[in-house]
């Protein structure tokens, strides 16, 4: 009896274990008949890409050119031969071709801030005020100098933009406060943007340095006078008539001012 039962279990557990294996092989081969569908799909729309023209490109990696210390060299080699022939056009007031060689320059080596600054400044010169504006507000975030404040404001003040012509200008001068130039430029500016009281501390300073220049002794009188301040006006005139005896115009005020004063 105990014979019987262990027989039938053995039956029973191979017949599982029989089982078992049948659905497992029966799913690593599902699994293959996938993998070989998919891969045939994949085969045959590459048949008909290429069929209809396809081409394959082979990837490449793309290396981004090494600048050598000697291409260096001689890309600032080229640009100083072009800014030398640059500045000889100038002289010559060839301009067009001056500028050409300046925008040559930086197309052999871009940003290059001498560059900029000499087109920005060639600008200035040919009545192109705003392209020399757009220049040196682009190089002056990261290249703080004073001749570059100094030009935006003359910049600003021929195209009629007086307050941004005083900002620039006072830029300028804090960088170099000692210069009687820089005083008078912004003295100007401040005159411009009817900012007289503001202008005449600055003219004062300027002419203490410079005493034999009419021109701003002629703009300090100017000054006075329109601020009612006759007996300083009178005074300045009297300076300027020591430097120009001969000019009608500063006797004229002199007699008209000692009339006032008088």
């Amino acid at each position: 009896m105990l014979a019987s039962f262990a027989v039938i279990y053995v039956i029973v557990l191979l017949g599982s274990f029989a089982g078992i294996c049948a659905v497992l092989a029966l799913r690593v081969l599902m699994r293959n008949r996938s993998v070989r569908k998919f891969v045939r799909s994949i085969k045959q729309r590459a048949d008909n890409a290429e069929s209809r023209g396809a081409v394959w490109m082979q990837e490449t990696v793309v290396e981004r050119p090494r600048v050598t210390p000697r291409k260096s060299a001689v890309k600032l080699q080229k640009m100083r031969s072009l800014l030398r022939s640059a500045d000889k056009a100038e002289s010559q007031k060839k301009y067009d071709e001056a500028e050409k060689m300046y925008i040559q320059a930086l197309t052999v080596v871009p940003g290059a801030v001498e560059v900029q600054a000499r087109l920005a400044r060639l600008y200035l010169q040919t009545d192109r005020a705003q392209k020399a504006v757009n220049i040196y507000l682009q190089i002056l975030p990261e290249h703080d100098d004073v001749s570059y404040f100094a030009n935006l404001g003359l910049g600003y003040y021929a195209l009629g933009k007086y307050q941004e012509s005083c900002e620039a200008y006072a830029q300028a001068l804090e960088r170099d406060n000692a210069n009687p130039e820089r005083m008078a430029a912004l003295g100007r500016a401040y005159i411009a943007s009817q900012r007289i009281a503001d202008a005449v501390p600055l003219l004062e300073k300027a002419v203490a340095r410079l005493s034999r220049d009419t021109s701003l002794l002629q703009l300090l009188a100017e000054c006075y006078e329109a601020l009612n301040d006759a007996d300083n006006a009178r005074q300045t005139y009297q300076r300027m008539n020591k430097l120009e005896p001969y000019n009608e115009n500063v006797k004229k005020k002199l007699i008209e001012l000692s009339a006032t004063v008088g």
